[in-house]
């Protein structure tokens, strides 16, 4: 990691350009003092996260762009990937959960009628904020979190707050739920197309839009992840505008990556992006809670706006997660759920 890391900063400071080529494994071997194996799995995660890619018999070479985005013969997605949307998880632990469930009762008793927090419970923003710090390197205050009744609710409150009167660029093609809650709230959508890293160029450019709702990671139902340059290029395009990136995380936990992947949010976690994500993947369709994260700029303006809504998700719920994620049960669940993806990719 700590190779990773160095090298993910060489080229994102430009040490190594774009198109540049890197030292092969075993130069770097010998002046990092590591083994190959150690340099491959380091060059294995910037190739998934799009920084590099890998030339067949020739080596790797820098594939992330910092300032120049001038597409080069980019081409529009117009197929779904077959079974994109299709993963394969490990069987919840439904016994542990049982077992924390109870143990939640016996915890907290009679406080389990006094109504929730409008934001939410104090325990779960805060085990949230932990997990976010440990797991994807976002790293906020519990204030900044905000849950409500999964992805859906969240969206329509971030309409209320940001204005019905701005114009909200969608991925084309995207979940077609997300379509259909900004226009039942009164939103105008652009469609923008998507490429094989994500959303066209071009399209960035001609849209008039001040909002954009992108799913980074293994978008649905394209399957498509935004490169690192991709998701650079995101940044920049809403700091030139003033305009504001809504982050749909949805899917990233389930990474066959040996680390988690790189969120926009936590590219710029201060002005421009609200991070939503739920556990609808990650434990159950019926677990229906979900979260944002605001940027610190935002934070108050949105409760002087939007603090009177009472939080949707029943107090019981929110203390039976929060123990679930504090515990360290959540983690071991997307851990044993990652490896067994990975042994599945490895099989013939």
């Amino acid at each position: 990691m700590q190779l990773y890391e160095q090298l993910r900063a060489d080229i994102i400071n430009s040490v190594y350009k774009f198109g540049e080529k890197l030292p092969s494994k075993r130069i770097l071997a010998e002046e990092t003092l590591t083994s190959v194996i150690t340099v491959e799995h380091a060059y294995g995660i910037l190739c998934d996260e799009g920084y590099i890619e890998s030339r067949e018999r020739i080596g790797y070479f820098v594939a992330y762009q910092k300032n120049d985005f001038v597409p080069i013969a980019e081409r529009e997605i117009h197929d779904v990937f077959p079974g994109s949307h299709r993963y394969h998880t490990d069987a919840f632990p439904f016994s542990v959960l049982a077992k924390t469930m109870r143990n939640v009762i016996t915890k907290y008793g009679e406080t389990l009628l006094i109504k929730s927090p409008n934001a939410g419970c104090v325990a779960l923003r805060k085990a949230i904020s932990d997990y976010l710090a440990r797991g994807k390197g976002i790293c906020v205050s519990y204030n900044q979190i905000v849950i409500g009744s999964g992805a859906e609710y969240l969206y329509g409150l971030i309409v209320q707050f940001l204005g019905r009167d701005k114009i909200y660029a969608l991925e084309n093609p995207s979940y077609e739920k997300i379509h259909s809650v900004y226009r039942a709230n009164g939103a105008s959508c652009d469609l923008l197309k998507l490429g094989k890293d994500g959303i066209l160029t071009s399209q960035l450019t001609k849209t008039k839009a001040s909002v954009l709702h992108i799913t980074p990671f293994r978008s649905f139902p394209s399957g498509i992840t935004a490169s690192a340059s991709k998701r650079n290029e995101y940044i920049k395009w809403a700091k030139d505008r003033n305009a504001i990136i809504i982050e749909d995380d949805f899917n990233s936990e389930f990474t066959v990556s040996t680390k988690n992947e790189d969120t926009v949010f936590s590219l710029e976690p201060a002005h421009s992006v609200i991070y939503v994500n739920t556990f609808t993947k990650t434990i159950a369709p019926s677990m229906r809670i979900g979260y944002m994260v605001l940027p610190e700029e935002l934070v108050s303006e949105f409760f002087d706006k939007m603090g009177f809504y009472s939080c949707t998700v029943p107090i019981f719920e929110q203390y039976v997660l929060a123990e679930f994620i504090a515990n360290g049960d959540f983690e071991r669940h997307i851990n044993r759920t990652r490896r067994k993806l990975r042994q599945m990719l490895k099989k013939p």
